[in-house]
């Protein structure tokens, strides 16, 4: 009896986890621009594998299968948010989101007080030229 509960809540977890999977996967469709498809494809994730993980451990029963998922889950949400960051300012900077959503826009201003940037007109294009020194022999 107990063993069917158990099977039956890692058939519950393993089910939710895909349905977590299609909606991210509906966003990722139907949202408009990067950033909203990066939150509809990221916030889904970590709960859908913790949700996998728990379907594994239960239906394993074992102490050292749950140890061993135990990094998985930890290394997944270390490194989820920083590649979700990375490509958020990636999308930033090349302009593909939509700044009419954007309720505050804290990475603006960062950017134009940047040395390596300039405006941020066409983007990535307005990179700061090297200063040519008055000594070196391609300065006319």
């Amino acid at each position: 009896m107990f063993d069917d509960l158990l099977d039956l809540a890692a058939a519950v977890c393993i089910f939710l986890a895909a349905v977590l999977s299609v909606a991210a996967g509906i966003g990722i469709l139907r949202f408009p621009d990067a950033l909203s498809r990066l939150h509809a494809a990221t916030k889904p994730q970590i709960f859908g594998l913790l949700l996998t993980i728990t379907a594994i451990a239960l239906d394993q029963r074992s102490f050292a299968t749950l140890l061993a998922l135990i990094p998985v889950f930890v290394f997944q949400s270390l490194t989820a948010p920083v590649a979700a960051h990375m490509v958020g300012r990636a999308a930033y900077r090349t302009g593909q989101l939509d700044t009419a959503t954007l309720v505050v826009d804290e990475l603006g201003p960062a950017i134009e007080r940047s040395d390596l940037y300039g405006p941020r007109l066409p983007d990535r294009l307005q990179r700061a030229e090297p200063k040519a020194d008055s000594d070196s022999p391609t300065a006319a």
